[in-house]
């Protein structure tokens, strides 16, 4: 397993990270999520990726215990903040950021995270008010470092002019080779910033790994067929696109790559994506996302895949 370093800081990460959103927020059962988190750490994963939200505090919850015991300093920790834990618990205010950075730390069963990123952007609230808590909270040594997911380019920059607040060291977009849009503005703008990408859905939530049949039910124990995990992947399943996804096929063969190390191999061939996120319900799939790590694709195999997936790519 590869490691990138992170931003303009000093953690280092793995290329592939093991995520937490739909898989331990209760669509896994807890043995076998406390599994996938073994088989991360065995295969060289030091990145875990989840939110508070996740499960209403469940991931989390489910993290600490499957963390007991491991070195802190042998893993990178990261959560977020955002979106509603109860009817009046939301958003980006000073007061809810440090209510939840405490809840976090207590679920997660540690002192601080590495990582604390602010999961949407906050309308509601001032942008100054929002970056002098989540400065607060480093200083207080509860995180070490700050991250943004999904914020629009304007505000990222409006934030990045804010005087004697902390710097950003990640932003986590959606991103893989059906979904393309943080290349327009948000991965240029982070370049120059030194900020680093943390993909999420790099397998476009499991259908670039070819699994899904165009005109077939999905596979009785995969992501599209459990009502617990389905409900993200729905605008995946049109049949345009599974019918795209598997004209990479023999690209994949033709590379001597799986679809998924194809697929992880894309998005990380961007220097400025430090890490792929990827979710797990079972120890097998943590190594098959593992083995993506350090492979690198050739120009005639990126143009491969432009033609294969031709305009079902969203820009």
């Amino acid at each position: 397993m590869k490691l990138r370093k992170l931003g303009s800081s000093d953690l280092e990460v793995s290329e592939i990270s093991l995520g937490s959103w739909l898989t331990y927020s209760g669509g896994v059962e807890r043995e076998q999520a406390k599994a996938c988190v073994d088989a991360a750490f065995d295969a060289g994963i030091n990145f875990i990726d989840t939110a508070n939200v996740y499960g209403r505090g469940a991931a989390e919850e489910l993290l600490g215990e499957a963390l007991v015991g491991r070195e802190r300093s042998s893993y990178v920790l990261a959560t977020k903040v955002f979106f509603p834990m109860s009817d009046s618990d939301h958003g980006l205010s000073a007061a809810q950021i440090h209510k939840q950075i405490d809840a976090s730390l207590t679920r997660l069963q540690t002192d601080y995270v590495d990582l604390y990123q602010c999961h949407r952007y906050d309308s509601e609230t001032p942008l100054q008010e929002t970056m002098a808590a989540l400065s607060e909270v480093v200083r207080a040594g509860k995180a070490r470092y700050i991250g943004f997911s999904e914020w629009p380019a304007e505000k990222i920059e409006q934030s990045l002019a804010l005087p004697g607040v902390e710097r950003w060291a990640s932003s986590q977009p959606q991103y893989s080779m059906l979904w393309r849009a943080p290349e327009v503005e948000v991965i240029p703008l982070c370049e120059r910033e030194q900020i680093s990408q943390i993909v999420w859905s790099p397998l476009a939530q499991g259908v670039l790994s070819g699994k899904y049949l165009p005109g077939e039910s999905p596979p009785a124990d995969s992501r599209a067929a459990s009502d617990s995990m389905s409900g993200f992947i729905d605008r995946l399943m049109a049949p345009p696109v599974l019918e795209a996804v598997q004209r990479l096929l023999p690209v994949a063969e033709q590379a001597g790559l799986t679809m998924v190390q194809l697929a992880l191999a894309w998005v990380l061939r961007q220097d400025n994506v430090a890490s792929a996120i990827v979710g797990a319900s079972r120890p097998e799939q943590v190594y098959a996302n593992a083995s993506a790590s350090g492979i690198g694709l050739d120009g005639d195999t990126l143009a491969a895949i432009d033609d294969a997936l031709g305009d079902v790519v969203q820009r």
